[in-house]
């Protein structure tokens, strides 16, 4: 899908007389990235690339509308077909067993969690994917916006990924997006003990013609079902959760509480930084707690 990208924007440009450079210039990039999209080598464009180079060349829209398939590639081979039934959705019911979904996370968390994994192969890969999850995004701000109910599994509060400050920021745009009316967030705690669908993370999909389809997902796998008997029982699975799950307010509340918890953390020294701090207050204490070899001088017992 790269190479056939390039291939349109080399017809498009021969067709509109103008050179890589000056089509660079239009598109404010140097001639070099345009080489590199002609001949799909070095990182695939960027959507914001794809609308300038669509708008230069008047491709009425075609470049765009080629995009997302182009970086559709970047992803396992199980995951592709997810992401094409999600961008389609109605419906998405999503139980999260370890990160926060990719509709809602920040820029800083989805770099955190997708630059681990064995399916990576380098960095223009992570920005690609990069790239793709924040495009994905903009569908929960369209006028075809789905409705997102996600049950959250305690762990993915407790869990700093990026750090604590990427974490608390994290957090806060989960409340800020709990809000919308169409979105419905809640957090299943650990003293609701085993479950169904402790393996991984679960998805229900409801297309536009009625139908479902579910998809399971791992740490380097994923499965996409679309059987309706195995349907059905993912669901009923997905309502489980949901039953067992705090109601959204107490939730809410919850996160609410983790994220302060994150604020507080952030002043708290770090352990290297604690034991620093140790070994300097032993040092300036000499020899009043210390003499050769590091023995401790044992001290006078108080008398009974």
């Amino acid at each position: 899908m790269a190479a056939l990208f390039g291939v349109r924007v080399r017809r498009l440009r021969t067709a509109a007389g103008l050179t890589q450079a000056e089509l660079g210039a239009m598109t404010h990039v140097v001639s070099t990235r345009i080489t590199q999209i002609e001949r799909a080598s070095g990182a695939r464009p960027t959507l914001e690339l794809a609308r300038a180079l669509d708008a230069a060349l008047g491709a009425d829209d075609l470049l765009v509308e080629l995009w997302p398939y182009v970086y559709r590639e970047a992803f396992p081979d199980w995951s592709r077909a997810f992401i094409a039934h999600s961008e389609r959705a109605v419906s998405i019911r999503e139980y999260a067993a370890h990160v926060v979904p990719g509709l809602l996370q920040t820029r800083e968390y989805a770099r955190a969690v997708l630059s681990v994994g064995l399916t990576l192969s380098g960095d223009d890969q992570l920005e690609e994917r990069l790239t793709v999850r924040m495009t994905r995004q903009e569908r929960l701000r369209s006028s075809d916006r789905p409705e997102l109910w996600v049950v959250l599994d305690e762990a993915v509060l407790r869990r700093p990924i990026g750090g604590r400050e990427a974490m608390r920021a994290q957090l806060e745009v989960l409340l800020n997006t709990a809000s919308e009316h169409h979105v419905t967030v809640q957090v299943l705690p650990f003293d609701q003990g085993e479950h169904d669908a402790m393996g991984g993370s679960l998805t229900v999909l409801t297309l536009p013609d009625g139908s479902e389809v579910a998809y399971t997902e791992g740490a380097h796998y994923g499965q996409l079902v679309e059987d309706p008997a195995e349907v059905g029982r993912f669901t009923v699975t997905y309502d489980r959760l949901r039953a067992n799950a705090l109601p959204p307010l107490m939730s809410l509340d919850m996160i609410r509480s983790a994220m302060e918890g994150y604020n507080r953390g952030a002043n708290v020294p770090s352990r290297s930084d604690r034991r620093r701090v140790a070994q300097e207050q032993l040092q300036q204490s000499g020899g009043r707690e210390l003499r050769g070899g590091g023995r401790r001088v044992p001290g006078r017992r108080p008398r009974p």
